[in-house]
């Protein structure tokens, strides 16, 4: 890696946060180039000539750049930290499964649910709570007995559950009842480079 990578991101984005999360913990060389998003910088140039869906976040690896989060945790783990996913096929489908999960119930329940509290969008928020609830009832099943998503440590799979997951309570989604997901939260802020994302909303305690 001759230069920096440059990630395209905005501080109170989960999907952001996740892509600035594993840049620390796999210890890469990276620079942080805020979009302003309430003066519509994803909207227009030169933005949009990085991602012409107007979407945060986006890195520049020299001359490749990849937008979405997911993609991009994918593409960093595979060239510079193979640790953080495993070339083994069955490791490699159940990483995806959750990568898949982060996508879908996390983007729409927690995710969402803290898009209406902390900036305002009319979205539904008690489907959004709902499609939560049914989330961390899969997850909290799936950590008993387990510290890691995936195996025995941990891979971007865990990185992409971990940002909304997290910050849920903003959305006024309660980790009280999940004691296996706030532990798991716990191990991966234990993690050596790990940096949190900036909280919204007073009483944030996860």
């Amino acid at each position: 890696m001759s230069q920096a990578i440059r990630i395209h991101s905005f501080p109170l984005s989960g999907h952001c946060h996740r892509v600035e999360l594993f840049a620390g913990l796999a210890g890469l060389d990276h620079e942080l180039v805020l979009v302003d998003l309430a003066a519509g910088e994803h909207k227009a140039e030169p933005f949009l000539s990085l991602n012409p869906a107007g979407k945060v976040p986006v890195i520049e690896d020299g001359d490749v750049v990849i937008a979405d989060s997911n993609a991009i945790l994918v593409y960093l783990a595979r060239k510079y930290a193979p640790d953080w996913l495993p070339g083994d096929a069955l490791a490699e489908a159940h990483i995806q499964r959750f990568l898949s999960l982060a996508a879908n119930e996390i983007a729409n329940g927690p995710a969402a649910a803290r898009l209406v509290t902390v900036f305002g969008a009319q979205l539904d928020a008690e489907r959004a709570i709902a499609t939560a609830t049914y989330a961390f009832d899969l997850l909290e099943g799936h950590l008993k007995g387990r510290d890691w998503l995936v195996g025995n440590c941990a891979t971007i799979a865990d990185v992409a559950i971990y940002s909304y997951t997290a910050h849920a309570p903003e959305g006024n989604v309660s980790l009280e009842p999940y004691p296996n997901i706030r532990a798991f939260l716990k191990r991966v802020e234990a993690l050596p480079g790990f940096s949190p994302m900036p909280a919204t909303k007073a009483g944030l305690t996860a």
